[in-house]
């Protein structure tokens, strides 16, 4: 496997040494998803990309702070790269930004979520039991942070994961797309410390129970051992 990962930004200084960034942080994930070969991290708020993506069996993009439809000029940047891997076929993985960029880039509607916030540990039907490494499972719960949302199914996708509190929570093509809102790379210390920095706007009552959410695990590895088998054409 040769993996591009277009990390799309910074993490707070606080947590750097710890975590990275969330690109290492989804190397860190993968391989223990059991995914061997070469990761190749580009930071594309710092204009890095690689000379040619070629190479590589598949781009996945990861989170952001940024909007996916901000006008920033990175942001442009980088939704140009993804329009010209769409239109190549190039095998890709979107995830909480990444998923809503790739969405925008097709076409569908994005924006803040009338319904606020997403976060902590949150719970979705999963409508693909047959994909390689599902295991028939017709649920999964995953760590989330977001405020914004894909508003409609991109067209020629197909809806993967879904809830009331976030529709389009993940949607694919076969063999070409796989994205998700939520964060299969997020482990719960880590969701703990950006839900302390949003304390005192989600407010007391939603901040417990988000964090209380956490104690409940997650299903981030099963996430990850769908994606390397995505990435690995099985």
């Amino acid at each position: 496997m040769k993996l591009c990962i277009l990390d799309n930004d910074f993490l707070d200084p606080a947590v750097e040494p710890t975590y990275v960034g969330y690109g290492a942080m989804f190397e860190r994930l993968l391989r223990q998803a059991g995914a061997e070969g070469t990761f190749d991290i580009f930071n594309t708020v710092k204009g890095e990309y690689p000379a040619s993506f070629e190479p590589f069996d598949a781009v996945l993009l990861t989170g952001s702070k940024a909007d996916a439809f901000s006008q920033e000029p990175w942001v442009l940047t980088l939704k140009d790269k993804v329009q010209t891997l769409l239109q190549a076929k190039k095998k890709l993985i979107g995830v909480c930004f990444g998923h809503q960029l790739i969405a925008l880039c097709l076409g569908a509607k994005v924006g803040r979520a009338p319904q606020g916030w997403g976060a902590g540990r949150m719970s979705y039907q999963w409508l693909a039991p047959e994909l390689p490494q599902a295991t028939g499972r017709e649920d999964v719960a995953l760590l989330a942070s977001h405020q914004d949302q894909v508003f409609e199914l991109p067209s020629g996708t197909r809806l993967l994961a879904t809830s009331d509190f976030c529709p389009v929570a993940a949607y694919g093509i076969d063999g070409q797309l796989f994205c998700v809102q939520p964060h299969p790379e997020f482990v719960e210390e880590y969701s703990a410390f950006l839900l302390n920095k949003r304390r005192g706007m989600f407010g007391e009552e939603k901040y417990q129970a988000f964090t209380q959410s956490l104690a409940r695990g997650h299903d981030g590895l099963a996430v990850a051992r769908m994606m390397v088998a995505f990435i690995n054409g099985q």
